[in-house]
């Protein structure tokens, strides 16, 4: 082959190969997009009370992890105990402001943490597992924190140790 020739097979070879990237990009970014939209609808349901709505976002086995150190919440432990609220038409409101979403080799598994604006909390945080079930995204364990500052922690960790632990 002249030198020609090769030239001519490296640029349909790295074509190729950005054609392929480009691909793999945007169906990263499909993915990403397609779990972002069930976090966010899980938000929304819980701010429009829709209890099912809310719950049918979560696997069966999923956990909720609360606030509280004791709240460690299996799926139908959380709704047994959201019910209320959901029934009262008044759940909890939290809206993203800011999420990374990362995802496992094979694509079926995703990890996410979010910062939170709240009306309750204040800024808060959140952070989870998603697995894709064949057809759906759905929530497999949800951590909700409230970042404290480094320059209060000492003032919180002294409130912490003296109350009462909640009961489970």
């Amino acid at each position: 082959m002249t030198r020609w020739g090769f030239g001519v097979a490296a640029v349909v070879i790295l074509g190729a190969a950005a054609a392929l990237a480009a691909r793999g990009g945007a169906e990263a970014r499909a993915r990403e997009r397609a779990v972002a939209a069930v976090i966010d609808d899980w938000h929304a349901a819980a701010a429009a009370a829709d209890e099912d709505r809310y719950f049918g976002h979560m696997t069966e086995d999923a956990v909720f992890l609360g606030t509280d150190p004791a709240e460690r919440w299996a799926k139908a432990q959380f709704r047994a105990y959201a019910h209320p609220y959901f029934a009262n038409g008044k759940a909890w409101s939290f809206r993203s402001v800011r999420r990374a979403v990362s995802f496992s080799r094979d694509g079926s598994v995703a990890w996410f943490d979010e910062d939170l604006a709240t009306p309750n909390l204040g800024p808060g945080r959140g952070s989870g597992v998603v697995v894709y079930d064949g057809t759906n995204w759905r929530i497999a364990q949800y951590d909700l924190s409230v970042p404290i500052p480094n320059n209060v922690f000492p003032q919180v960790k002294k409130i912490i140790a003296n109350a009462t632990p909640a009961k489970p």
